[in-house]
């Protein structure tokens, strides 16, 4: 499947299809500050403006259904996540970006997963508490919620992925597919970990998936560390598009300055092509990297990695 890519009907914009239902804001968004809210737990750290999240948030995704309920029983195979442990995003101005995992990235992809009959294990570098965007939960969302709850003991308390790495990736490992979710906190240690470079390697080598959107394909450039390029090199994939990081997200205040480094430029630069500059939910496999562009793509992107996991626990069988 290599080379195709779909993009949902019709031509529909991240305000439109994602919109505000921010509890307390008022009805109209020319009334909600564009200010970026100061996170009292840190200096200098801020939370997205009430008006980007008017924007940005909704209190229902649209998630739809799902494909494959209860189809894979045969209770090997496994989805290893790797989340992010770090809250805080530090801006090229000096300021912090209060971030981590966007929740619908991370968990409506995987609903469509264990609801296919697959087990979740979640990882952090160090073993710490996966850091949650939790002002972006759909909280009347049931989908979201109900794997949010399934899965919060092993948010709380996820596995070391050194430790992973050392003792269960093999030619015999249970894992199937590798996760890695979006949120601007994927771009926080993911690209520079040796663990995750040995992960990634394990699953290229042993044909298994991996799966990531938007800011999630950071986690790629781990891949080169050490070689002389990128084992992706050549592949084509989504991700979330750097001209928003570079205007407009800074301009309605969800970001309170600019990134030091954009996701989709050192991709590019480490030969990967990147399928998409604007964020309407497309998705994409290439080989068995499965891609998304934001979160818009979190419902479709779940479908795409349910589809090719049971068809592969089918091959595999």
């Amino acid at each position: 499947m290599a080379g195709t890519a779909t993009v949902p009907p019709p031509a529909m914009n991240f305000e439109r299809r994602q919109r505000k239902q921010v509890h307390g804001m008022p009805s109209d968004p020319a009334d909600v500050s564009r200010k970026p809210q100061p996170d009292e737990a840190e200096d200098n750290a801020f939370f997205p403006s009430p008006y980007s999240l008017s924007q940005y948030t909704a209190s229902r995704t649209d998630f739809d259904g799902v494909r494959h309920k209860g189809e894979y029983t045969g209770g090997k195979w496994k989805i290893l996540v790797i989340a992010t442990e770090e809250r805080y995003v530090l801006l090229d101005n000096g300021k912090f970006f209060s971030s981590g995992n966007h929740p619908v990235e991370m968990l409506l992809p995987l609903h469509h997963l264990v609801e296919a009959g697959f087990e979740v294990d979640v990882a952090t570098l160090g073993g710490n508490p996966v850091k949650l965007e939790l002002w972006a939960m759909p909280n009347e969302d049931e989908a979201v919620l109900g794997t949010y709850e399934a899965l919060k003991p092993k948010l709380k308390q996820p596995k070391h992925l050194t430790e992973v790495v050392a003792r269960d990736l093999g030619a015999d490992s249970d894992y199937l597919a590798v996760f890695i979710p979006g949120g601007h906190g994927a771009v926080v240690g993911l690209p520079t970990s040796e663990a995750v470079e040995k992960t990634l390697d394990w699953a290229l080598s042993e044909d298994r998936f991996i799966i990531t959107l938007c800011h999630g394909p950071a986690a790629l450039l781990a891949a080169a560390l050490g070689k002389t390029e990128s084992p992706f090199k050549g592949y084509s994939v989504c991700v979330f598009p750097d001209a928003l990081d570079e205007g407009p997200n800074i301009d309605i205040g969800y970001l309170p300055g600019h990134l030091r480094w954009l996701v989709a430029d050192l991709l590019g630069k480490q030969g990967l092509t990147i399928l998409n500059d604007t964020m309407t939910g497309m998705t994409h496999r290439d080989r068995n990297l499965l891609t998304g562009d934001s979160p818009l793509a979190s419902n479709d992107l779940g479908r795409l990695a349910a589809d090719a996991l049971i068809e592969a626990v089918r091959t595999r069988a």
